[in-house]
């Protein structure tokens, strides 16, 4: 038989195979099974166990069907061996040649016979395609137990990444767990001054206080799921944020000062119940709460949420310190909202969105008449609105993200409280007298007879650069009727009048090794006082300084050690100032 000819019918039992070479088959190569196989381990579809056991158990088909090949093939040597063959079993002449009889062969010189090597190629062929048709009966089985193929009983867990929780894959749905738990011990030391209505200083309290509490983090675990349908990516997110210390109601709900009392339970605070629906090539929507977009990237860069900062109440702690909270930002806060966030576009991006609308809220408190220092308000006939515009770049080993954003709400049925204080003189009947006082507070319309309104607006600007193992923030922001502390926290005058106010804080941040790092940070909150307004009693300024180091024992664990000192300075004389401070540790998972 020409070379021509036994060439083609080892291309055809090659090709047939598909698993194992006639020549060598003992040696096991790659097909496109195994290849399929690889390419699901790497994916992380399949485990390390269950991508042996399926390879195992298709190379052993290979190899049954490469063993069946050989013990054919190679017969004891001997001048003629018989052989099945086909029907066709007659003398003829191939290419010239006499050949051997049917189901004879020459192995002594006379040829090969091209009906027996072509037996032998369609045997072997018959052993791949059952080999194959077993493997793709395991490989279907294995589907189904994962959930694969329309079964949904088999729940596995993604490789884990530090600081990006715990992922889990149930089918189409991925379930990712994550959060914090914190602990410090904090001790307050006040240097002293007088109070200031507005500040957020303890210096005047006369007392040093010591504290087991969270810092500007309370705890939290945060459920994340999230799938993919008809081409939109979904998520549904729910954050629980508990404090380690009694709760207390109050206007601020679990952010209230805390109630060191016996017999009390802690805090839940649900500050996060969202849903998201979009894709990267049309953008996101997000309906429910979460943190808002004006102020959010300043507390979110903040290094403070890793520690205390400015204490607040450490004599009776509540969820949360206050961080740079009131000194160097107003709190963005957890806002019920609807909101559009854009696909990147050369590193732009931006955001904008409807929010609840918030009162106005006297945080100062009443003045020596019982006046309150400032506005409030209840009516509201549009939402909030706010947007942000950020752009991240790289400029060789420069990694930077620039932010700016504003904010606008209209506050409508504007009115101030007053109390008023009777005194009146009791008989008893022995004869005794004695004094009571009695007081009531009403809310009167700062304009009488009148609904009285305005519309309070603020932007900010702020970047974060990096370059090598140091960090820069910076930021500012500026706000009329927008208050300070909080969102329209004393942001309208008793007269009816919106204040200005504006703040910044500076940071920097110098990574020594990979798991120790110091940070320093200012900041400054201004009010200023409306048109008309004279209140020397009302906070001026809040400014901290803030020092803190931090240590990375383990990719969940930091311990932290931090000082603060802050001072509020009204609009008088009066003047406050505290040290503090406080070590612990915060736990990331």
């Amino acid at each position: 038989m020409s070379a021509g000819k036994l060439a083609r019918i080892g291309a055809v039992v090659v090709m047939a195979s598909g698993s194992a070479s006639l020549a060598c088959p003992e040696d096991a190569r790659a097909d496109d099974y195994s290849e399929l196989l690889d390419i699901l381990k790497a994916k992380g579809s399949l485990t390390q166990g269950e991508y042996k056991g399926l390879l195992a158990h298709h190379m052993q088909h290979v190899r049954e069907a490469a063993s069946a090949s050989r013990t054919t093939q190679y017969m004891p040597a001997q001048r003629h061996m018989a052989v099945p063959t086909s029907a066709h079993a007659q003398m003829r002449t191939a290419m010239g040649q006499q050949v051997q009889p049917p189901g004879q062969i020459d192995i002594g010189g006379g040829g090969m016979d091209p009906d027996y090597v072509l037996a032998q190629a369609q045997q072997a062929a018959a052993s791949a395609q059952a080999s194959a048709a077993s493997a793709e009966s395991t490989w279907l089985a294995a589907q189904h137990s994962m959930g694969l193929g329309g079964g949904l009983s088999f729940v596995r867990m993604e490789k884990y990444q530090p600081g990006k929780g715990l992922t889990f894959k149930a089918g189409p749905v991925d379930i990712n767990l994550s959060g914090f738990i914190n602990g410090f011990y904090t001790y307050n030391s006040p240097a002293g001054g007088m109070p200031v209505a507005g500040g957020v200083s303890t210096g005047a309290s006369g007392f040093d206080s010591s504290a087991l509490r969270n810092g500007l983090l309370p705890a939290g675990l945060i459920l994340k799921l999230s799938t993919t349908q008809n081409g939109i990516d979904l998520a549904a997110v729910m954050g629980m944020y508990p404090g380690i210390d009694n709760a207390k109601n109050g206007a601020f709900n679990a952010n209230t000062g805390g109630s060191p009392v016996g017999l009390g339970t802690a805090g839940i605070d649900f500050r996060q119940v969202y849903v998201t629906a979009g894709n990267k090539k049309w953008g996101t929507f997000k309906i429910g709460r979460d943190l808002g977009i004006f102020g959010g990237d300043a507390i979110l860069d903040d290094a403070t949420l890793l520690s205390v900062g400015s204490t607040g109440s450490n004599s009776a702690p509540g969820n949360t310190s206050l961080g740079r909270i009131g000194v160097g930002y107003v709190y963005a806060d957890w806002i019920p909202q609807i909101s559009y966030q854009s696909p990147t576009i050369k590193g732009f991006q931006g955001t904008i969105g409807i929010l609840q609308p918030l009162d106005e809220f006297d945080f100062s408190g009443d003045d020596p008449n019982g006046t309150a220092y400032s506005a409030g308000s209840t009516q509201h006939s549009s939402p909030m609105i706010q947007g942000k515009v950020t752009y991240d770049f790289k400029i060789g080993g420069l990694s930077a993200r620039i932010w700016a954003s504003f904010l606008t709400q209209h506050q409508q049925n504007l009115t101030v409280s007053k109390t008023t204080t009777v005194s009146t003189q009791l008989l008893e009947e022995n004869g005794g007298i004695y004094n009571m006082t009695t007081s009531s507070t009403a809310d009167v319309a700062v304009i009488p007879g009148q609904k009285h309104g305005v519309t309070a607006e603020a932007g900010e600007i702020g970047t974060k650069l990096t370059y090598g193992p140091a960090q820069f923030v910076g930021y500012y922001y500026r706000g009329s009727g927008l208050g300070t502390t909080g969102l329209f926290f004393d942001g309208v005058a008793a007269n009816g009048r919106k204040r200005s106010s504006e703040g910044y804080y500076v940071q920097m941040m110098y990574n020594f090794t990979k798991k120790f790092k110091l940070v320093g940070s200012y900041g400054v909150s201004n009010l200023y006082l409306a048109p008309g307004e004279s209140n020397p009693d009302l906070v001026r300024r809040n400014e901290s300084e803030v020092g803190a180091a931090y240590y990375k024992m383990t990719d969940w664990l930091n311990l932290v050690a931090e000082y603060a000192h802050t001072s509020s300075a009204a609009h008088g004389p009066y003047k406050e100032s505290d040290n503090s401070a406080s070590g612990g540790m915060i736990l990331l998972f």
